[in-house]
Order: C-alpha cells, then structure tokens, then sequence
C-alpha cells in the first residue's frame, strides 16, 4: 500500500483522536474525579475509623496512608506501569507495524475502566483505585502509538499545524464535555427527577427542606458518577473515526510471527543507538530538554487548583473556572504559537515559551489573590497548549527521515514526559513538605524551566530552518 501525506480525511481522523480522549484528562485526571476522590476517601477512612486531627488515612496493607497521598501514589503507579510498558510494547508495534492494534486495546481499556468508576463508592473504595490505575495506563498507552502516526500522515511542513490542530480539537472536545457533566451536577433538577425523590422522602418522615437537601445530593452523586460513564463513551465512540481511517503500512518482513519480544526489543536497541548516534546528539538534548520542562508542566497541570485552594483559599467553583479559563485560551495558544514557529523555527519558539514559564514560576511564588491568579492562568492557557504541541511536532522533526520506526521512538519521548510527572510531583511535595508552603516548591519548578530552556537552546545548532 502506497503512503499517501496529508489526506485531509486521515489528518482530520488523526485529530479526533485529541477530541476523544482529552475528555479522561480534563474530567477524571484534573477537574472532577480528584474532588469526588477526596469525598469517597473520607468516608472510606471514617468507616475504617481513621481519623485523626483532621486528616484522613486509608488502610493498605499494613499501613495507613493519608487519603491525598494515596492519589498522588495512584498516579505515580499508573504513570510507572506504562512507563515501563511502552517502549517493550512499541517495539513489538514497530516490528510488526501494528500500532493501530495496540492504540485500540489502550483506548478501549482506558475507556471501559472509567465507565466501571461509576462503582467507585466507600464500598468499594479499593476497586475504584485499580480501575483508575488502569485509566492511566488505557490513557498513557494510547497516546503513546497515536502520536507515532504524525509523521506518518503528515509532511513536516505541516506536523506544527497538524499538532497543534490536535491539541486544540483536545481542549474544545474535553471543554465541552465538562460544561455538559457540570450542568448536570450542579443543576440537577433540570434532568433529574429532584422533587418527586424529595416528595418520596417526605412521606418517610423528612421535613421538606430536609428531603429537597438529601434528594439534591442523591442526584448529584449520581451525575458525578455518570460524568465517568460519559467520558469513557465519549472516548471510545470518537475514536472509532480515528481507527477507521488511520491505516497501517507493513514492513516486508513481518510475516513471521515468532518472539514478538525479541523483535521488539532489536527494535528499541536500534532506535537507543540512532538516538545516540543522532545528529551531535540533537535527539539526546531535545529529551533532556523535554524531559525537564515536562517536570514543570505536568506538576503544574495536576497542582495547580491545590495551590488555589490551599494558599488562596479559593472555592472550588472558582477553581473550576480557573480551569476552564486555562483550557479555553490552551486553543489560542497551541494555535498562535503554530503560527509563530513558521516565522522564527520551532526552537525558539520553545525557548520563547520555557522564558515564559520562568515568569509563570516567579508570578505563583507572589501571588496573592485570586484575581492576580485568573491573570496568571489566563498566562498559562497561552504558553500550555503552545509548548506541549511543540514539543510533539519539533519531535517528529528531528527523528531519522526515514525510519520506520516511529512507535519506539514516540515511546522514548512518553517515557521522558511520564518520568517527568513521577518526579516532578514528588519532589514538589517533598519540598512541601520539608518547608511547609507550597510557595517554596514553585520555584523548585522555576529551575526544571531553567534546565529544560538550556537543553532545548543547544538544539538550534544542529538542525535545519523548518525546526
């Protein structure tokens, strides 16, 4: 089968996946699995009798673990699991040019994983943890192989619009999603049969402000829950526009079916030495870079709304919007800076952006009210959407022109961002700790932009004017 680059039905296929899986990162990775996590796990440790001078621990094991600890060990562990998954399993996928097989199993696993969290309850609190473990792993696995099919549809000349027209397809699609799911929450008599439940309950004896109370809740519970539902059908349904029009392409040699693993790990020992071996270590830098800056981003992305919450003080409907605000301006962003990089190359685009983030850093150690940190998420949707769309399409720039391996090389930069989010929120905690403010471990992130800023500005001396 011949290739054929940029075929608007397949690049417009491609971004749909965006579309349909950046609802799992917005509704259960951000906005409303963590807080309804932090109600299940309350009343889980006050079941378990674990509860002492306002802090919630769980039982795992022999050990008693405090509530939000435990989701950001739950993170860590699905983040790890696929760390170590996708380079083996892109080996394998580049060995028998079977991507797409792989990107389907990751997206239906992640996907039925969050619709089964609709039994996440204090009765089954333990269950509820390993399906969202497995969401990680559905979620981070499917990027993996969908992001290895850039280069493959699209010519280079067009992979930082093409990037960045998936990222914004992403934040549209999980920004609607959201609004829909929090319509459902927050005004539930609109679809929900609020007054008849409370009627039910005022003949058992509650008073009507009582019964009108309880049955609001009832129905809440039941919309937070079914917000999971929704995302994993979203997820699935959507994608099925990317699985029938991305095509795979064998290699010759595939036909042979024998030790798949040995195939793919000849598969990542070739791409580790093309890495090596890459123009005066241009790959090495950008992964170094990549992985440094991911540290700062992906930290900020999952801590930010804490930060609001526990150095402002800020309500969570304020929170909420905060992160509306970052997702609606990301579409800008990505879009915007897509634009600047035809001007002035992908490198300094990036290095542009990472400054930014340097003042981001320096803007959250002062912040003081709310207002000034809606100004400085309004900052972050700009330079967010922009630097992860980048850093995806300079990637697909700089691999060998023509290698064919291109899920082992993807897998390499998954594993640099997934190791980045393990780190990068340990050590912001661990900093938090030790200081007792959250303020101090923000300017920890200000050093990971530094670093990532200095590896990223020693590309530009080894590649061409389109990157």
């Amino acid at each position: 089968m011949e290739r054929t680059l940029n075929d608007p039905k397949v690049t417009k296929a491609w971004t749909m996946y965006d579309w349909a899986n950046s609802v799992f990162s917005l509704t259960i990775a951000t906005a409303i699995f963590p807080l309804y996590y932090d109600s299940v796990s309350e009343a889980t440790a006050l079941a378990q009798g674990n509860y002492v001078d306002k802090v919630y621990y769980i039982n795992i094991g022999p050990f008693k673990i405090v509530n939000s600890a435990l989701y950001s060990y739950a993170l860590s562990i699905g983040f790890l699991i696929i760390t170590f998954l996708s380079p083996i399993l892109s080996g394998i996928a580049d060995a028998k040019q079977n991507k797409l097989s792989f990107m389907k199993f990751f997206c239906y696993l992640g996907s039925l994983s969050c619709v089964m969290m609709y039994f996440f309850t204090p009765e089954n609190f333990y269950l509820g943890l390993v399906l969202f473990i497995i969401s990680l792993v559905g979620f981070g696995g499917s990027i993996v192989f969908y992001n290895a099919f850039l280069p493959e549809i699209a010519s280079e000349d067009q992979f930082d619009q093409l990037s960045a027209k998936g990222f914004s397809m992403g934040y549209i699609g999980s920004v609607l999603l959201l609004i829909i799911n929090l319509i459902l929450i927050m005004k539930t008599d609109w679809v929900f049969p609020v007054a008849s439940k409370a009627e039910s309950l005022m003949n058992e004896g509650l008073t009507a402000s009582k019964a009108l109370e309880k049955a609001t809740a009832y129905y809440k519970l039941m919309a937070t829950k079914l917000s999971f539902v929704s995302v994993g059908i979203w997820w699935a349904g959507f994608a099925q526009i990317s699985f029938k029009h991305l095509k795979e392409y064998p290699k010759k040699d595939t036909s042979s079916n024998a030790n798949n693993l040995k195939k793919g790990f000849h598969e990542l020992q070739h791409v580790f030495k093309e890495i090596k071996q890459s123009g005066s270590g241009r790959i090495g830098y950008f992964l170094i870079g990549y992985f440094f800056a991911s540290m700062g981003i992906q930290t900020v992305m999952y801590v930010a709304s804490l930060f609001g919450s526990l150095e402002l003080k800020m309500e969570t409907t304020e929170l909420i919007a905060t992160i509306l605000i970052i997702q609606l301006i990301a579409i800008v962003g990505a879009k915007a800076f897509a634009l600047l990089s035809a001007k002035m190359g992908n490198i300094y685009s990036l290095m542009t952006m990472l400054l930014i983030w340097i003042g981001i850093t320096i803007g959250a150690y002062c912040v003081q009210t709310s207002i000034q940190f809606y100004v400085l998420a309004l900052v972050v949707g700009i330079v967010m959407g922009g630097i992860q769309s980048m850093f995806r399409s300079t990637f697909a720039k700089i691999i060998p022109e023509h290698t064919t391996d291109h899920a082992s090389y993807f897998s390499f930069y998954d594993v640099c961002e997934k190791l980045a989010t393990v780190l990068g929120t340990f050590v912001f905690a661990f900093i938090n700790t030790l200081t007792g403010n959250m303020r101090s471990s923000v300017l920890v992130l200000m050093v990971f932009f530094l670093v990532g800023l200095f590896f990223v500005s020693r590309i530009k001396n080894f590649i061409g004017k389109t990157a």
